[in-house]
């Protein structure tokens, strides 16, 4: 396992760095909040973001991608996450696009994800029914009818749902509320009869929303893979989508802690930078421990999912490692982020407050720390 990146995604992450800095920098979100945008992201910069290829990075070239590996993905995820970047690529690429590719039938891959990788398509995976993270614990219900199915339930915390144009719905078509068995995917375009979407607003001024299914109809062909056995692929895609989260993640925990490494050497209190002060000097090297620790779970998970020879227990012992260490460490280094800066931390007019804000969010989003270190002792047996 390379831990050291090699010319090529060096060359990537320079672009990546260079076009979020110059084209995404933290005003745009701000600008985005108190607009209160009714999409949530900058369109354009979304539109420069799928001409750069983006969007087609983890897709088979077969299907319209460029097949450059979930590697390069992640690298433009860390660097999205420095400046704090809104767009779709977790909800329309990991997520979305992901399912249809891992488990969708050829001409169900044919149909969308050229259109995804264009831009054409926004796709959300709607999953959560519950407050907290619970993926096997689903009552929205798929019932048969013929050539179709009948859905009926509510989702909650979908991201990107309020502008997505077709949703992968998680229902259970057998079995009892927590069974793995019994559930399936299908997808079911936004303006389905029977589909209603509110949008909720993030503190993290990120974007979701609550969707409710009501007898909504959808034909047999509608169904990704095989009825009753969607689990294991959406296990598998989550674990793809957390790995991409915990990348970014990793992307607003370095760009805290150089913050804090500036405002160390530039801010004096009785005559001295407090940078010479031993209890902060120690706090920051701490704070450097874990990140480095957090660069090398990161690294490793994302060859993982590179590695042909990787089986899934193992994606999935890492994926949750990385996203319950960096669950943990970006609370820890955005809440020294806000304490080290003082009283102009708590400001509103202070970047600072907005990666506090996202991490609150993120590490709930696809589970967070108790929720991974119960299911890696899990996997592991303990």
């Amino acid at each position: 396992m390379a831990m050291v990146l090699n010319d090529d995604q060096q060359l990537l992450k320079e672009s990546a760095k260079n076009f979020c800095r110059q084209n995404s920098p933290l005003s745009v979100l701000r600008r985005l909040r108190d607009e209160k945008d009714k999409i949530g992201f900058d369109k354009d910069i979304w539109n420069q973001m799928l001409e750069l290829g983006w969007a087609g990075m983890a897709i088979p070239e077969t299907y319209g991608g460029f097949d450059f590996g979930y590697g390069g993905l992640g690298i433009v995820l860390e660097e999205s996450g420095r400046t704090l970047t809104s767009s779709p690529l977790i909800s329309a690429i990991l997520l979305g696009a992901t399912a249809v590719n891992e488990i969708g039938s050829d001409e169900q891959k044919r149909e969308i994800l050229p259109k995804v990788v264009a831009g054409e398509l926004i796709i959300s995976l709607a999953l959560d029914e519950n407050i907290s993270h619970a993926p096997n614990q689903i009552t929205t219900s798929a019932k048969k009818d013929t050539n179709s199915f009948i859905i009926n339930g509510e989702k909650t915390f979908v991201l990107d749902g309020h502008v997505a144009d077709k949703f992968i719905v998680v229902a259970r078509t057998a079995g009892e509320t927590d069974n793995e068995q019994g559930i399936s995917l299908f997808l079911v375009d936004a303006n389905t009869a029977g589909v209603s979407i509110t949008r909720t607003f993030m503190v993290d001024n990120r974007n979701s929303a609550k969707i409710k299914f009501e007898d909504v109809n959808v034909l047999s062909s509608a169904l990704l893979g095989e009825v009753d056995k969607g689990f294991a692929t959406l296990d598998y895609v989550l674990d793809i989508a957390r790995i991409g989260l915990a990348a970014e993640m990793l992307g607003s925990t370095q760009e805290v802690f150089d913050r804090i490494l500036e405002y160390l050497k530039q801010r004096e209190q009785f005559g001295v930078l407090i940078g010479s002060f031993q209890g902060l000097q120690h706090r920051a090297a701490n704070m450097y421990s874990e990140i480095e620790l957090c660069k090398s779970v990161v690294r490793a998970a994302l060859a993982a999912l590179d590695n042909k020879n990787a089986d899934r227990v193992e994606i999935a012992e890492l994926a949750s490692i990385a996203k319950a260490k960096l669950s943990e460490v970006f609370f820890l280094v955005s809440n020294e982020g806000v304490q080290m800066h003082g009283g102009i931390g708590m400001t509103d007019e202070f970047d600072i407050g907005f990666f506090i804000k996202r991490a609150r969010v993120a590490q709930q989003y696809l589970g967070d720390a108790s929720f991974h270190r119960d299911r890696y002792a899990s996997l592991k047996n303990f």
